[in-house]
């Protein structure tokens, strides 16, 4: 078939498929957690002591006896057999923003070869990956690469079932044989704990005596595309980009604002079935899903989680959002701008900070002014995006998030926080050395006797700050769809850390005056405010006024590139906060850095190599094709004394040619390798590479609109966007 042949084909058996059966609804109280060793589980399967020392590892992080492992895996092993499961995986989350895993047999031998099934402590809490085989920033060679993976008893194990059978999951780290982190969730547990030892000196400096264990908390809102396999399969750049490099803006895009929880097409409904029944199971608390902005887009987000379960549920919403989707026909998307001109894909990180005795300390209560411990927590907060703003900018540089931030509901790369109208007021009275009573919401009545009446939140949301306060969290919406959330947790509670650090030592000093607590909290936010103030804005975050004031009226720093954005992790001051908080030394920080601006510049080489594919070998040839019969036909025509305007024609040879001489130039520049550093690398994707990418495309999305619908060899933005 010709390549329009196999567009065709496509279209039509998109058109001619049914939605899925949709499986048998059960109540949640018979699915929820049935896949997950909780603590449920293991009280039932354990021994008394056993279990309560399970139970303490868990809650407080203490550490686990061998002679108890071994019992916790016996028990494991039971329980994962009696499900189906003959094999066992490490699951851990190396340098990329996948999940890896590494899949062992609980069978082995006995001296009469006999198959026998063994699982130990020993092997429960340790396993052997090769370390030089994935992204470490040389931190492992070839010749030096023994790599560990070690349970985490603070994430429970489950059975991960596929089509093949079932394997239990035990959710691991990664370190290498020196112990530096090879993975994300090392310095996610370090950061915790960081800020734990933080929060505590100041709570204890507020004369709170209980104080249980703190954990950030988050529920990353997670947005994707669905599009159909059969049109995803005629698209290489779809398949191996995760995106469309070329596709002219169809005749309806999302002006209309008519897909924004719309109502859901029947095929996906049974899709998001198919997937909250697979989370429910898995113990992960999908609470809300919808049609987002885009044609095509969609949301799933789950409910609140400490930060590690919740980092670990989200890599395993990303495994089942794209395997399920594969079992009904889709292809999933998790790239944060599949489509040029439409909304992006984020993941709206929803953090607070909180405990058993204290609660939530990012709750303001009723009366934000009154609540000190909120409002220390928060002051915390805004010193640490005014000192390491350029680092969360840094967390979520990649190559795919950068067509994204600032625009379309995704912010912009200069960070500021967002408080709300009341607490920016209150904030800003502190700076000026007066605290008056502060007003609620008021009544919202929309003069309808059958809506009603309810209390207006005291501030509106503000979709255009990257990180923004929203009642009793902050919401970093900056964060990528296919990003691991793991990252900027990390930052975040590694510089509420030092944040709270630096309060605990100014209260200190205001207590020992005789200052009481009220005095003491105001004085030290006041000085906080007055050195670190600039970083809290209300307004609209995508107006040009705002990106020039930010930078030289409140000294910001705009990021707009990942080239821009990754050197901050080299930078001195970021360094020391990680190295002096025990979240990563200087060593493993600079391999992150090496990883994440390698992936930069490999994500930008595919792409450009694909350009120079497809416009070499489908699209010239195509446009060449069509110009001829156009060019045969004119003739032709004007050989019978008909008049045929021929100015098509070289419409399509002007674009084509110019095409051909862009790809020519890009092939040029993606062979060079003569750079200084690798910062000079990712500045010369961002700055020329990057700009030939976008010319080339304007010539092909110009030549989609000349050459006939029917010549056209790839499936269109109104096929892909719109044929569900």
């Amino acid at each position: 078939m010709t390549a329009n042949e196999v567009r065709s084909a496509a279209i039509t058996e998109v058109l001619n498929r049914s939605a899925a059966p949709t499986a048998e609804i059960r109540p949640l109280s018979e699915i929820w957690a049935t896949d997950v060793f909780n603590l449920d589980k293991m009280e039932e399967a354990l021994s008394k002591n056993a279990f309560k020392a399970v139970k303490k590892t868990v809650k407080t992080g203490e550490p686990l006896d061998p002679a108890t492992a071994d019992i916790v895996a016996a028990a494991m092993k039971d329980w994962a057999m009696s499900k189906g499961a003959k094999f066992f995986s490490h699951v851990f989350y190396p340098l990329t923003n996948i999940t890896a895993e590494k899949h062992d047999g609980f069978i082995i031998t006995n001296a009469d070869g006999n198959a026998i099934t063994e699982f130990t402590g020993s092997l429960l809490i340790k396993g052997e990956p090769d370390g030089s085989s994935f992204p470490n920033g040389s931190l492992r060679m070839t010749n030096a690469a023994r790599g560990y993976t070690a349970w985490d008893p603070t994430s429970p194990a489950y059975i991960m079932h596929t089509a093949n059978g079932a394997t239990l999951m035990i959710p691991s780290v990664f370190m290498s044989w020196t112990g530096e982190s090879l993975d994300k969730k090392i310095p996610l547990l370090r950061s915790n704990a960081a800020m734990d030892a933080a929060a505590r000196r100041v709570l204890e400096l507020m004369g709170e005596t209980e104080i249980a264990p703190l954990n950030a908390s988050c529920g990353p809102e997670q947005e994707y595309f669905l599009i159909d396999q059969h049109l995803a399969t005629q698209r290489p750049d779809l398949l191996l980009a995760g995106r469309t490099l070329f596709g002219a803006p169809p005749a309806k895009g999302q002006e209309f604002d008519d897909h924004y929880f719309g109502a859901i097409p029947e095929r996906v409904q049974v899709y998001m079935q198919a997937v909250e029944e697979k989370l429910y199971r898995l113990g992960i608390p999908a609470k809300t899903h919808h049609n987002e902005v885009a044609p095509g887009q969609f949301e799933i987000a789950p409910y609140h989680e400490t930060a590690n379960i919740a980092a670990d549920h989200q890599q395993l919403i990303m495994t089942v959002l794209k395997a399920t989707a594969a079992e009904h026909g889709f292809l999933c998307l998790l790239h944060e701008k599949p489509f040029a001109g439409l909304n992006g894909s984020g993941k709206h990180v929803n953090w607070s900070v909180g405990n058993e005795t204290q609660g939530n300390l990012l709750d303001p209560g009723t009366s934000p002014e009154q609540n000190l411990n909120f409002l220390l927590f928060c002051g915390a907060v805004i010193r640490g995006v005014h000192k390491f703003g350029p680092l969360l900018r840094a967390v979520i540089a990649t190559a795919s998030n950068d067509h994204r931030l600032g625009a379309n509901e995704a912010p912009p790369a200069i960070l500021s926080v967002y408080l709300g109208d009341q607490l920016e007021a209150v904030f800003e009275d502190i700076k000026n050395g007066c605290v008056n009573p502060s007003a609620d919401g008021g009544e919202m009545d929309l003069g309808l006797s059958q809506i009603l009446n309810f209390k207006r939140d005291p501030g509106d949301r503000n979709r255009t700050s990257p990180f923004a306060f929203t009642g009793n969290r902050f919401e970093f919406r900056a964060v990528g769809s296919s990003q691991s959330i793991t990252g900027p947790l990390t930052a975040m509670n590694t510089m509420l850390a030092d944040s709270l650090h630096w309060i605990a030592d100014k209260l200190e000093v205001e207590l020992k005056a005789g200052k009481t607590h009220a005095a003491a909290v105001a004085d030290v936010l006041k000085e906080l405010m007055e050195l670190h103030g600039n970083a809290v804005f209300g307004g609209d975050g995508y107006s040009s006024e705002w990106h020039e004031a930010a930078v030289a009226e409140r000294g910001l720093r705009n990021l707009p590139t990942s080239a821009d954005a990754l050197p901050v992790f080299t930078e001195p001051e970021v360094v020391e906060l990680f190295e002096k908080s025990g979240v990563l030394s200087a060593v493993e920080l600079n391999s992150r850095y090496e990883v994440y601006s390698e992936q930069y510049i490999n994500s930008i080489a595919v792409e450009a190599k694909l350009v120079i594919d497809l416009a070499k070998t489908v699209i010239y040839p195509a446009a060449l094709k069509y110009a001829s019969e156009l060019a045969t036909t004119i003739s032709a025509a004007q050989a019978l004394d008909a008049s045929f305007d021929a100015g098509q024609v070289k419409v399509i040879a002007e674009n084509a040619n110019g095409l051909l001489e862009t790809v020519a130039q890009l092939s040029t520049e993606l062979a060079r390798h003569d750079f200084a550093d690798t910062a000079a690398h990712m500045k010369h994707c961002a700055t020329v590479i990057r700009p030939l990418m976008e010319a080339a495309r304007v010539y092909v999305d110009t030549l989609e609109t000349e050459v006939d619908d029917a010549a056209w060899p790839l499936p269109k933005y109104r096929e892909l966007l719109f044929i569900k």
